[in-house]
């Protein structure tokens, strides 16, 4: 096999077994067995063992064991790991929305005109009572995703994206018994938006981040209430 190859096939384990972790469906604590994966992906264990090191590099999986013999688990979904996340997930948000304030007036029109849109696609979702929590969540990440690429560079969007697929563990989790989650974020997505518009560097920075720790602030009961998952 040439090793074009084999990097091709370690890459669609690596996606594989984190879409298997976002998911849920590799749960958060449980025991990762290399050859039991091996077995369902399909692939033998050296692209899984060389996938299970990324994802422990991006927190996705913890490290047990002696030091001599390596016993990953998924990591747990815990109430101090959701409020970290999102305290520094919005505090890059709050650098991009920052920099969007100095792009040129036609592409900050642009932006702008695109932020009102989605967030009245998330209020017209909030009226209508749908209970299709990921559609929400997707609503939300597109919120934020669109002054992320209008102003980030890629740096900032390379290490915003290695958060992004953590941030989804909890909302796949949590995000259905958050109270009045939609409406909330929508008054706080307007008042990003505001602030952007007035090309306030400052009023647009301090939106966003509290806005993430708005939503860490509402999760942090939630996670008390139905217990932490994977935790020990």
């Amino acid at each position: 096999m040439t090793k074009a190859a084999v990097q091709d096939r370690t890459t669609r384990s690596y996606e594989q077994l984190k879409e298997l972790i976002v998911d849920g469906r590799l749960a958060p604590g449980s025991r990762i067995i290399e050859s039991d994966v091996a077995r369902r992906l399909g692939v033998s264990r050296t692209p899984i063992r060389a996938s299970l090191q990324r994802l422990e590099q991006e927190g996705f999986i913890l490290r047990g064991g002696d030091g001599q013999q390596w016993r990953p688990t998924v990591a747990p979904l815990t109430r101090d790991d959701a409020v970290g996340l999102f305290e520094i997930t919005g505090h890059l948000e709050g650098l991009a929305a920052r920099w969007a304030c100095t792009l040129p007036e036609a592409r900050r029109s642009r932006m702008l005109a695109d932020l009102r849109k989605r967030n009245e696609a998330l209020l017209e979702l909030a009226e209508s009572g749908e209970q299709d929590h990921m559609r929400y969540y997707r609503g939300d990440v597109a919120f934020h995703r669109t002054y992320l690429e209008a102003a980030a560079g890629p740096k900032l969007l390379a290490v915003h994206d290695s958060l992004r697929s953590q941030v989804e563990r909890y909302a796949r989790v949590y995000t259905s018994l958050l109270p009045d989650r939609i409406s909330t974020s929508y008054q706080e997505h307007a008042r990003i938006v505001e602030a952007l518009e007035r090309g306030d560097q400052d009023a647009s920075q301090a939106a966003v981040e509290q806005n993430w720790r708005g939503a860490a602030a509402r999760l942090g009961p939630v996670i008390d209430h139905i217990g932490e998952r994977g935790s020990w």
